[in-house]
């Protein structure tokens, strides 16, 4: 974010190019004729007009709005851009809104919508984009900094060394955790088992990580209906987790199907999942990523992408055989018919420099949602730097609150297969170079089946997206017959980059998926709605 200084300084250097005042008044006199001295006053410089703000010429259709055909259905530019203006207070037109994540002015960049009214989750709020004006703290402290998003005040970088704190001669590791003898950065490596089998609790210890190496399970798959088996991992405010560099396994964490995280951070000691390199000072950079795994979280709340032999299911998602295989971990699966499953609860946590990619197409990101139900609380989590998207959710339930995306190198949000779910306070801040050529601040879809059930529903509100990577097409890809709302939200692409994408995979006229009407028996609420949404596309 710019300095109030380095903001005025740039104020000032445009007015000097509006105003030919800002180069002073050419105050030369000329003699006449002869040998009289003539003495002119030079005419004081006249005040200039006010200019007011330029008013910036309207995007066509196609510069707003990427029109992509699927199995031989186009969406036009001019449908796409027909349907935003469609709504309530949107602003296609959106120039200079934003200094980084925030709004340059506490007034609203377009009036806003009230959330609140699609339902008890949401908050009412009277501004749009996640952060309400210049001065907004709600970001900052348990987040991290980097070059795609500064949230400002005291947050510290991304590539700082977590606060691990100083290790104390004779430190032992907690009962359930294998002491690997050996430090790194100085701080005392305690490894989790392969498999936690009993409820393990990691407290926060002076000078003490937490390391995991290779697949580290916990719990172990129940299956689509059995109960809670009792098997919890917590993590206490401020403890760091890193994964092993030691030797070549792909390291991730997995809470299986019937078991629960509850890694509960705070404000001022937000718990972190990082790299071994991160523990060292200059051991990562603003562009490390892909070094580890990432998290995944598998429950039993319903999926409509079912395996071969399960399934199918249905628009109330009670299938008790439906599941789906999780990307990136062979033998893994979520799914069941309990919408109010519990993974547990992630709170104040930042999970920074994941994302491999096991085979093309299979991967594994930052944070993933595998069939997690609305008994799993996820707020106020950081992905940063995934080599694949910041959250993916497969189905499920689960909502997501004050959950920020900074540089993943494919999607920041990515929903599919049957998801249906509210986010508030969401902040997507796309890798500026080498992101893939399919990367948008959010992807929505149904894994390329237009009306399996349950149907993949979701509403956005109080959301900032900022796609900045050169390769990237759009901010919005929405596709596969998903049914979403956009409220109260700021959009910016950099130059050569829609806004929306909006694509069809079946039927014809009025009928094409995604955008068709509303139809019941097809679990479809009809086209994408978007309401007091400030579009600032194509680097304006």
């Amino acid at each position: 974010m710019l300095s109030i200084s380095r903001r005025n300084q740039f104020l000032a250097g445009t007015a000097c190019l509006l105003l030919a005042a800002c180069g002073g008044a050419d105050g030369v006199a000329s003699p006449g004729a002869g040998n009289i001295d003539v003495i002119v006053t030079p005419a004081p410089t006249p005040s200039p007009t006010p200019t007011g703000t330029p008013t910036p010429t309207a995007l066509t259709a196609a510069q707003f709005a990427l029109a992509t055909t699927q199995s031989g259905v186009t969406v036009t530019a001019e449908e796409q851009l027909a349907l935003v203006t469609g709504g309530t207070n949107n602003n296609v037109n959106g120039f200079g809104g934003l200094n980084g994540v925030y709004p340059v002015s506490a007034t609203s960049l377009t009036p806003a919508s009230n959330p609140a009214s699609q339902g008890s989750f949401f908050t009412a709020t009277n501004y749009v984009g996640a952060t309400n004006g210049p001065t907004d703290n709600a970001f900052q402290g348990w987040t991290c900094n980097s070059t795609a998003a500064n949230f400002g005040g005291t947050t510290a970088a991304c590539t700082a060394v977590p606060n691990v704190g100083t290790l104390a001669a004779g430190t032992a590791c907690p009962t359930g955790t294998i002491d690997d003898s050996v430090t790194v950065g100085g701080f005392k490596a305690c490894r989790l088992p392969a498999v936690i089998t009993t409820s393990l609790t990691l407290p926060k210890i002076a000078g003490v990580f937490y390391r995991f190496r290779g697949q580290t399970d916990v719990g172990v798959d129940v299956g689509t209906t059995a109960a809670y088996s009792g098997v919890t991992l917590t993590i206490a405010p401020g403890v760091v987790l890193a994964a092993d560099a030691s030797e070549s396994s792909n390291d991730f964490i997995v809470v299986n199907r019937g078991s629960r995280i509850n890694a509960v951070g705070t404000l001022e000691a937000p718990i972190v999942f990082t790299s071994q390199q991160n523990l060292s000072a200059n051991g990562v950079s603003d562009a490390t990523q892909g070094q580890w795994g990432g998290v995944v979280l598998l429950g039993q709340a319903p999926t409509a992408v079912c395996a071969s032999g399960t399934g199918p299911n249905d628009a109330g998602g009670t299938s008790a055989t439906c599941q789906g295989p999780i990307e990136g971990i062979p033998g893994r699966f979520f799914g069941g018919p309990d919408q109010a499953n519990n993974s547990g609860t992630m709170q104040f946590v930042q999970i920074r420099f994941t994302g491999i990619a096991i085979s093309e197409g299979n991967e594994l990101q930052g944070l993933t949602l595998g069939g997690t139900g609305t008994g799993t609380t996820i707020d106020h989590v950081q992905s940063h730097n995934s080599a694949d998207d910041g959250i993916e959710i497969f189905g499920g339930t689960t909502n997501l609150k004050y959950f920020v995306v900074t540089g993943a190198d494919d999607d920041g949000f990515d929903v599919d297969n049957g998801w249906r779910g509210f986010m508030q306070f969401i902040i997507g801040a796309q890798k500026a170079s080498g992101a893939t050529a399919d990367s948008f601040a959010t992807e929505i879809d149904s894994n390329g089946a237009e009306d399996l059930l349950p149907r993949t529903f979701g509403r956005y509100a109080n959301f900032t997206f900022i796609q900045s990577g050169s390769s990237a097409p759009a901010a919005i890809r929405l596709r596969g017959g998903a049914d979403f709302s956009f409220t109260n939200g700021v959009v910016r692409t950099a130059s050569g980059q829609a806004c929306v994408n909006i694509v069809a995979g079946a039927g014809t006229g009025a009928d094409r998926t995604t955008i068709r009407a509303a139809n019941a028996a097809l679990q479809d609420v009809g086209p994408p709605t978007f309401n007091s949404v400030y579009f600032q596309c194509q680097g304006r």
